[in-house]
């Protein structure tokens, strides 16, 4: 056989030195086994949804931080009452989405990883080291993400050197990106953002802000089914914390029904 010949020259083409290139070329029903193969090889995992944070200033500078509880696996739901909002510590938070078991051990460690720098430093990471900290244990899942097992959280906290209230959101190579107003993420982030965007007023007062949040994720569970709306029935509602000069705290769930009653009543047709 001569080197010229195309039926030997192609396998070995210099110009582009890839198995995946020469497999496609000489067997792509191979190829498209192995995609097949690896697809359905894939387990069933479970996923939490939408998770969202905005900022006020209209009685003292602070942020809110809430998300549905729904988890789901593909079109099932596996869980009603699925946490999503963690406190890392004592002045800041994340929410997660994604893959719903390593976003919740992310969460876990991140704060396990705050508490031991402050009982060795002697004192807490400020809020941009909190959100670098996050930025590369997301990073740290990028092999995972790329196998399907995606996690995305939000991150959120008072600073109270600087008095101010910030908000981070990450994507799935651990990029990190600050934003002074809201944010949102998870499969109804998209709905939630758009409404927050139509209601958010820098001079929100802390009320207002939750108030908003939990019409945020009443709009995202109205047209994303993945995320989860209030459900009187069984009585869970959407976790909403609040992070300000005086800290971390969580919303009471009396709290929240009353002010999940008022969007029902103002969207009564």
């Amino acid at each position: 056989m001569r080197f010229d010949d195309p039926a030997f020259a192609a396998p070995f083409d210099l110009a582009a030195p890839s198995f995946a290139a020469l497999l496609s070329h000489q067997a792509p029903q191979a190829l498209d086994a192995a995609f097949r193969t690896a697809e359905a090889s894939m387990p069933t995992h479970v996923e939490g949804t939408t998770v969202l944070a905005l900022t006020y200033a209209g009685d003292g500078q602070g942020v809110v931080m809430a998300g549905d509880r729904r988890a789901t696996a593909g079109n099932v739901i596996s869980k009603r009452d699925v946490r999503k909002v963690f406190e890392a510590d004592a002045w800041s938070a994340v929410a997660v989405s994604g893959v719903a078991g390593p976003a919740m051990e992310l969460a876990k460690v991140f704060a396990t990883e705050l508490e031991h720098y402050e009982k060795v430093e002697g004192a807490p990471l400020s809020l941009e080291g909190k959100a670098n900290k996050l930025a590369q244990m997301v990073r740290a899942n990028l092999p995972m993400a790329m196998q399907g097992l995606v996690v995305v959280p939000l991150f959120a906290g008072y600073d109270p050197r600087g008095t101010t209230a910030r908000i981070y959101e990450f994507d799935a190579a651990g990029g990190r990106y600050e934003e002074k107003r809201f944010a949102s993420t998870g499969s109804g982030g998209r709905d939630a953002r758009g409404s927050l965007k139509a209601r958010y007023r820098a001079d929100l007062a802390r009320d207002e802000a939750v108030s908003m949040a939990i019409e945020a994720l009443w709009d995202a569970a109205d047209e994303d089914s993945a995320t989860g709306g209030p459900d009187v029935v069984r009585g869970i509602y959407p976790l909403v914390a609040i992070i300000d000069v005086d800290g971390y705290r969580e919303l009471a769930d009396d709290d929240i029904a009353a002010r999940v009653e008022q969007v029902i009543a103002s969207r009564r047709i």
